[in-house]
């Protein structure tokens, strides 16, 4: 790879800033092309897939609820000059900002390493 491409990579990589999740929802069987493609065709957006995670269970008196839990989640960056026509597309499909997904609760349904490796952009 030469240098002047991992530049205009670097570059790329600096327009996609916002992280959502889409929650309960499987990784597609085209992969990450077939992702991208999904969100050009039907929202006219670009996003950057970064990761699927699985949450912990639900936890009540300091023990597992039965049958919570595991759910696959996809996380995701949108392209900065996106955010604007995406900010209220993305709730018909239960998109949440990253940052919304932390202040409402749900933060604690993700290990250690999945928070430590995407903190709270407030911080």
């Amino acid at each position: 790879m030469s240098n002047e491409y991992k530049k205009v990579e670097d570059k790329e990589k600096d327009q996609f800033n916002q992280l959502c999740v889409m929650e309960g929802t499987l990784f597609p069987e085209g992969g990450v092309d077939e992702f991208h493609k999904f969100f050009e065709e039907q929202l006219d957006v670009r996003v950057k897939f970064e990761n699927q995670v699985k949450t912990l269970p639900d936890m009540e008196d300091g023990e597992p609820v039965p049958e919570t839990g595991d759910r696959n989640d996809l996380f995701f960056y949108v392209h900065d000059d996106d955010i604007g026509k995406f900010s209220v597309q993305r709730l018909s499909f239960g998109i949440k900002w990253w940052e919304d997904v932390l202040l409402n609760g749900n933060g604690k349904l993700y290990d250690e390493d999945v928070l430590k490796a995407y903190p709270a952009t407030w911080e």
